[in-house]
């Protein structure tokens, strides 16, 4: 649910919708999201001084609390 969740607000930033990839680390407690967008999008997704990745680290977050799950997201070149 919660790769989905990433995958969607990505696609709904970038110009090249196909070329989001998202990648899911299973650990115990934590889950990491590994975020891969096209590299002239990469600046849509981070945003002025991050606020965009920040927001959507603030989404997930919650989302994550909802299914009792740590999610860590990581933005990849």
């Amino acid at each position: 649910m919660l790769k989905e969740l990433v995958e969607y607000i990505a696609k709904s930033l970038v110009d090249n919708p196909d070329a989001v990839v998202v990648t899911e680390v299973e650990g115990e407690q934590t889950s990491v999201l590994e975020l891969k967008v096209a590299k002239e999008d990469l600046g849509k997704v981070i945003g002025k001084q991050g606020r965009t990745a920040r927001a959507i680290r603030t989404i997930l977050g919650a989302a994550s609390t909802k299914v009792r799950k740590r999610s860590v997201l990581e933005i990849l070149e």
